[in-house]
């Protein structure tokens, strides 16, 4: 099934796996990320995409698709796309969203110590 972009402009492309490598490349610019790590999120994203069944998908989607797994891959680069992705406009977006990641690592390595014990 070909899956199609629909950009804010109204304009409809197709999906590329290059091009989401290419946005979130700028992102992790000088992090310990190869370009391996890079493909598979692009899979990654093009994956949970293609699970919602839907053949045109707003650009929008893709960026949110994007965000979970390079959280995963590198917060710092997570950082900086979701700080062009949602716009921060102040300090405060950014210490909030540093906060929900904290949080997040606080859950996951509590979890994870759950299940040891």
């Amino acid at each position: 099934m070909v899956l199609a972009v629909v950009k804010r402009s109204g304009v409809t492309e197709q999906f590329s796996r290059d091009k989401v490598v290419r946005g979130v490349r700028r992102a992790c610019q000088g992090r310990p990320v190869d370009d391996d790590a890079l493909q598979q999120l692009a899979q990654r994203v093009e994956e949970s995409i293609r699970a919602a069944g839907v053949a045109e998908i707003p650009s929008h989607e893709v960026g949110l698709a994007i965000l979970g797994p390079l959280r995963e891959l590198d917060e710092v680069a997570y950082l900086r796309f979701a700080s062009v992705y949602r716009s921060f406009s102040s300090v405060e977006d950014f210490e909030k969203e540093i906060a929900d990641l904290r949080k997040a690592m606080a859950d996951k390595h509590g979890d994870e110590s759950a299940a040891g014990a």
